[in-house]
């Protein structure tokens, strides 16, 4: 099956991301890609943290999950909402959830994941919290499509700041293992340089799957800088395919169940787990 992952340098303007997402997904559909995944915050990177409240919607309401919604139908795909703010279903609310919203290709809601590690980082001159405005999710989620050859694969859901959580990976391993986990992300650039292949192929190779990775990847109106580096990977830890600067684009590649069969029955380490 052939999937995608988008990478963009998302702005203050959820117009403005949001057209930039249609064209790049597209893009993604017209090279044949099935499934194709936005990356974290590809709808808003605001000037303030607490711009994600404005913008936030209730699930199934609003233009940013109907547009996602629309381009999925358009173009037949599975599409991969990256994240977006979500409001919490009771009451009033102070902080949301940032959730990842999957379209099957009929427009309908296929998947919610909501990401449960929260991202704190302090380097003595910079510092970021995302708990001020974001409440953690609380389950892991994964989905199941069947693509147009009519093959089955299972779907894991994390992002971002999860890549550093394995135990989440595992969890997303029962009662199957999943063929491809999905981690979109808004890495900072130090975390980033330092880590994120690195995390993301370790990923690949203990769980034996293939990790697709679409990135914020450039320098943001709000001042930040975003690693980017969008790539997928196979159960061998190999990257099969990488944007290698910044700026926004495609990146795509094949997904295939005979090297998931080779390089589970070659090394069966998810037979041998005893924990």
């Amino acid at each position: 099956m052939q999937i995608a992952a988008i990478q963009m340098v998302s702005t203050p303007s959820v117009e403005h991301n949001i057209e930039r997402a249609r064209t790049l997904v597209a893009q993604a559909a017209a090279q044949g890609a099935e499934l194709v995944a936005l990356p974290e915050y590809f709808c808003l990177m605001g000037r303030a943290d607490r711009d994600k409240l404005g913008a936030a919607e209730r699930l199934l309401q609003g233009p940013i999950q109907a547009t996602l919604a629309s381009m999925a139908r358009e173009h037949g795909i599975w599409l991969v909402g990256g994240t977006l703010p979500l409001i919490p279903e009771d009451g009033p609310f102070e902080r949301v959830r940032n959730s990842s919203l999957v379209f099957g290709p009929d427009g309908e809601l296929a998947a919610r994941y909501d990401k449960m590690h929260l991202f704190r980082f302090h380097d003595g001159e910079r510092g970021y919290d995302e708990a001020a405005t974001l409440e953690p999710g609380t389950a892991p989620a994964a989905f199941e499509l069947r693509d147009r050859a009519g093959e089955t694969w299972r779907v894991g859901l994390s992002v971002c700041y999860d890549l550093r959580f394995p135990e989440l990976y595992r969890a997303l391993m029962q009662p199957r293992p999943c063929d491809l986990l999905l981690v979109p992300s808004a890495f900072t650039y130090p975390t980033g340089q330092a880590h994120w292949e690195l995390l993301l192929r370790a990923r690949a190779v203990e769980n034996q799957c293939y990790v697709l990775a679409p990135a914020q990847g450039g320098r943001h109106e709000n001042g930040r800088r975003t690693w980017g580096h969008t790539l997928l990977a196979d159960p061998w830890g190999e990257v099969l395919a990488q944007r290698a600067d910044e700026g926004e684009g495609v990146v795509g590649g094949a997904i295939e169940r005979a090297r998931l069969e080779a390089v589970r029955g070659q090394l069966p380490a998810l037979a041998h787990r005893v924990l």
